[in-house]
């Protein structure tokens, strides 16, 4: 018997998985319905699946016919990929009306509505699933091989350094992610991702945390500090934006002008908002402090406008250190291949023993997007899974400790106080 499914929020991330329904998951699964605010973006992911997936068109149902989509279409479950902070919106009021979610990271943006999702779930018994797609990179699996293993005895610290490049870190400066409101910022929105590795490689949870952030590279006040004297609100048809490497035009994009530019006459966003404009809530530079319940601790960093992209990570324990390199692929979220998303140029993982001389792991080389992750994510939700020993697959519980960490963040930012997790909400096990 196939699994029924419906959408809402039909943007940037929702192409990933109605696609995969569409094109490699026909047997298990079927997409019944689109549900968002905007007409003419259901219509654009309707013409995807007919025109690029050879499937069948599903009825749209704007976002105020939730409840009538569900009793017409009875989905099994619904999936969430709208704006980050309505993700509790539909996750619960799918789960009252009888169905299981699927959501995009992050589960949700602030503390309340993550206890309202947690409540939730207790009260209705539906299950949440979180798409931690980075979980399921093999050098990520490998990671938390060796850590489980025990290759370096006990971790005690582990130091994650995460580089947006000027392509891919630009671009929530463009979307409504620019909006505190809507994301969370980047500790919520993007570093939802590797909390959650942390939390998946050290086998523990954040108990307190503090932090530093700020906006020192976009925003206009940081352009005219560097001398910038040509401003615009959006790239698209502005001279001023002519030779900007930091502009984004949505009428030379096909895909792009199809699901933003010509559909803005219904709610009025803009995709190409100026990085240098004002308005800008959130912090593109960031650096976090964590104690976790088993006594390890994490320094984090997280920069937005850098030359290159990817990550360095150093695991230290009481047998030795393991450190990673990992180069990505830049893009720009609906601009391009989704398999360039996270798509790795180089990895390279090296155990340094405490008494013997440092090697290098071999890993296995994944296929597709984040790594190798996306697509054995993809078969997880919608195929038939493979017994998985790492228990890759994240429920709420996990999508509530991914996110708490840079909630507190958040908070600590604010107060410059430093902020126990247990004080922000309360998780049955």
């Amino acid at each position: 018997m196939k699994k029924k499914y419906a959408l809402v929020g039909t943007g940037g991330r929702a192409e990933f998985f109605y696609g995969a329904i569409a094109r490699d998951f026909r047997e298990t699964s079927e997409l019944v319905a689109f549900c968002d605010i905007n007409q003419t973006r259901m219509n654009y992911a309707n013409k995807l699946l007919t025109e690029k997936y050879n499937y069948h068109a599903v009825p749209t149902y704007k976002s105020d016919r939730f409840d009538e989509m569900i009793a017409a279409e009875k989905p099994d479950v619904v999936i969430v990929t709208s704006v980050d902070r309505t993700h509790h919106t539909y996750i619960i009021r799918a789960m009252e009306l009888g169905c299981d979610v699927i959501t995009e990271k992050p589960m949700t943006v602030d503390e309340t509505k993550c206890q309202a999702i947690l409540d939730a779930v207790e009260r209705t018994g539906h299950n949440v699933r979180v798409t931690f797609n980075y979980r399921y990179a093999p050098h990520h699996t490998k990671a938390r091989e060796l850590i489980r293993d025990g290759v370096i005895g006990q971790v005690t610290s582990v130091h994650f350094e995460w580089l947006l490049n000027t392509k891919h870190g630009a671009d929530y400066f463009r979307r409504w992610h620019r909006d505190k409101r809507n994301s969370g910022g980047l500790l919520v929105h993007k570093s939802t991702h590797h909390f959650d590795l942390v939390n998946f490689w050290i086998g523990s949870e954040p108990d307190s945390v503090f932090a530093f952030g700020d906006l020192l590279f976009y925003g206009r006040e940081n352009a005219e500090q560097r001398g910038e004297t040509k401003f615009y609100d959006r790239a698209t048809g502005n001279p001023n934006a002519e030779g900007d490497p930091f502009a984004l035009r949505l009428d030379t994009n096909e895909h792009l002008k199809a699901m933003y530019l010509d559909a803005e006459h219904e709610d009025g966003y803009r995709r190409d908002q100026s990085v240098f404009g004002d308005g800008i809530s959130i912090e593109d530079t960031m650096g976090v402090l964590v104690r976790y319940k088993n006594n390890a601790i994490l320094t984090y960093s997280l920069n937005a406008y850098l030359p290159w992209e990817g990550y360095r990570i150093a695991f230290n324990g009481t047998k030795g250190r393991i450190e990673m390199t990992v180069v990505e692929q830049s893009y720009v979220n609906s601009g391009g291949d989704k398999a360039l998303e996270g798509a790795l140029k180089s990895k390279k993982i090296v155990v340094f023993p405490m008494f013997a001389a440092p090697y290098e792991v071999e890993v296995q080389e994944g296929k597709g997007g984040h790594g190798g992750g996306d697509p054995i994510l993809l078969n997880d939700l919608f195929g038939v899974p493979a017994e998985d020993p790492f228990h890759r697959a994240a429920n709420h519980i996990d999508g509530a400790k991914s996110i708490l960490t840079g909630i507190a963040a958040n908070r600590s930012i604010r107060t410059g106080q430093m902020v126990r997790v247990d004080d922000l909400i309360r998780i049955r096990k």
